[in-house]
């Protein structure tokens, strides 16, 4: 089985549109815990565009009280988000190297040129009791130190699998077998995440092809079904496919 965290950041910035608390993003992401989902993702870039730092607390009170949920902040390890995580304590922290005006996530850490920072910033959220994960891509070349930077866990990048599964999906998921089978064999204590463009129609094919993920985080496209499925229908869909492996 693997855990679906949902990525409420779309809803935010819907909300954020209008200066307004509509949608409640507490109460979407009730309504995702009570449907089932196994926990909720937020990423709060510095210019609060989607998620907001002060939606850390509210949701880190909701989701502490759901037994076996939890809580996932994403982003980027600047002092300030290191301080905000610190403090709220989520489950996990799943750190990724996003520049401040970045779109999106859209690649991973090089652990071998980031070996210092990245040991040093692991070191403080474990010490704080905060399950750590790394954004990394689908190669081996950029996992250099990865043993030696001691992450809890890592995430794969999976927008290139996503843009090139309708193309030749043997071909796209190749790169992540590939990893995936290196980190268990040589780094077998750390487990492994996926994110990014993953869908009710790609997202069978990767768990399938890739037993060992703890958990996906989905966000856009998810939200994407709830426009024509609905929040539940599309919960339990995801649901369907995560949770039947």
């Amino acid at each position: 089985m693997t855990a679906l965290s949902v990525n409420i950041n779309k809803f935010a910035l819907v909300r954020n549109a209008r200066g307004a608390n509509m949608p409640d993003i507490i109460n979407i992401s009730k309504k995702c815990l009570q449907y089932g989902a196994d926990g909720i993702t937020v990423h709060p870039r510095p210019d609060e565009r989607h998620a907001k730092f002060s939606d850390l607390e509210p949701l880190k009170n909701l989701i502490s009280k759901y037994r076996n949920k939890e809580f996932n902040i994403e982003g980027y390890p600047s002092d300030n988000f290191i301080k905000k995580v610190i403090n709220v304590k989520p489950n996990q922290v799943t750190l990724v190297p996003d520049p401040p005006g970045a779109l999106t996530s859209s690649f991973g850490w090089d652990c071998e040129k980031n070996k210092t920072f990245l040991t040093d910033v692991v070191q403080k959220f474990q010490t704080n009791n905060i399950r750590v994960s790394l954004f990394i891509n689908p190669s081996i070349k950029t996992l250099e130190n990865l043993d030696k930077i001691s992450t809890n866990r890592v995430e794969l990048y999976t927008y290139d699998y996503a843009h090139n599964y309708s193309k030749n999906k043997s071909e796209a998921i190749k790169s992540y077998i590939k990893v995936s089978s290196y980190l268990k064999n040589k780094f077998p204590h750390i487990e492994l995440n996926a994110g990014h463009d993953l869908n009710l129609e790609n997202l069978d094919y990767f768990l399938k092809s890739i037993d060992n993920i703890k958990e996906v985080s989905i966000g856009h496209a998810l939200i994407c079904d709830t426009f024509e499925f609905g929040l539940e229908n599309t919960i339990k869909k995801y649901l369907e496919i995560s949770s039947r492996l």
